[in-house]
């Protein structure tokens, strides 16, 4: 398998896109419908990593997501939504993390463009 290769996260991703463009949603609406979807089966913080660049990416914020939290508690009870923030920090961390080291990478190669 070459090591570009990525089977599962294109299938997620074409699962994602299937959803959206099936669904009567806005898109918006349907992100935080799948955030509350995922605090309710107690979802791993790699599944909110997985759905965090699309809800960005149509208008989800976090405050978005705490009202989300908010709205299932009674539903769901307390100890589904205190693991789900915790595991949505634990993927916002990974993500930041991320990030940083790619900033970091861009920075060092302009760094070593502009001294060679």
């Amino acid at each position: 398998m070459p090591e570009d290769d990525t089977p599962v996260l294109d299938t997620l991703a074409a699962m994602t896109a299937a959803s959206l463009e099936n669904s009567d949603l806005e898109a918006r609406e349907h992100m935080l419908v799948r955030i509350a979807a995922l605090v309710a089966v107690g979802a791993p913080a790699s599944s909110y990593l997985l759905n965090a660049g699309t809800a960005a990416e149509v208008g989800v914020t976090l405050d978005d997501v705490q009202d989300v939290l908010v709205a299932v508690a009674p539903i769901v009870g307390t100890a589904r939504v205190v693991t789900a923030a915790g595991n949505i920090a634990r993927a916002l961390g990974f993500a930041i993390a991320v990030a940083e080291e790619e900033l970091a990478e861009l920075e060092a190669e302009q760094e070593a463009e502009e001294a060679g």
